[in-house]
């Protein structure tokens, strides 16, 4: 007996998981699942929180198929949805309370190359989980989603200068807590 894809073309699969093609709305989340939970657990801890609004994040795509347009990835699209998901959730947990002051820095900082060497991701993804909500959210949005500075402003309601200083935050405070655990390492 030959075994046949169900369906191999993603817009095919998009067109029929938007008519409730149950079938085809399964083989589109196990496509993508588990790099949205690795989406989701940027933003939020623990994995089971990740999860759920992983969950919630799939049902809102798959009730807005139909808004899919087919220019773009539909992966990117899907990210989005699962990025304004955290976002919101974050919103409504804590809202985002950014300082009202901005302190610009002449030099941008840098995150130490050496301090890069030897994080194993785990350890990474912690020490982003220990930063502030306001400077994690700012730091992923930009250094990993690839956000412009502008179109954070505008998702999270604030001013560009501020997510510029939230991110630069965000890179000290991570590249102090990094050269922490490189010595802590070192002296065990």
């Amino acid at each position: 007996m030959k075994v046949i894809q169900l369906y191999t073309n993603e817009k095919k699969l998009i067109e029929k998981a938007a008519t409730g093609d149950r079938k085809a709305q399964k083989h589109l989340y196990e496509k993508h699942a588990s790099r949205m939970l690795s989406v989701c657990r940027q933003y939020v801890s623990p994995v089971e929180l990740a999860e759920e609004l992983m969950l919630n994040g799939f049902f809102k795509v798959f009730t807005k198929l139909d808004s899919f347009s087919h220019q773009g990835s539909f992966e990117g699209w899907v990210r989005r949805i699962m990025v304004r998901e955290c976002i919101d959730y974050l919103r409504k947990k804590d809202p985002f309370k950014y300082s009202s002051s901005i302190d610009e820095e002449k030099e941008p900082a840098c995150i130490d190359e050496d301090a890069e060497d030897s994080i194993d991701m785990n350890v990474l993804q912690e020490a982003i989980d220990g930063l502030p909500v306001g400077y994690k959210t700012v730091f992923v949005m930009y250094a990993v989603d690839g956000f412009k500075h502008s179109e954070i402003a505008q998702v999270l309601q604030i001013s560009e200068s501020t997510s510029k200083t939230q991110f630069r935050k965000a890179r000290l405070m991570l590249q102090e807590e990094l050269k922490m655990m490189k010595k802590k390492h070192y002296e065990a």
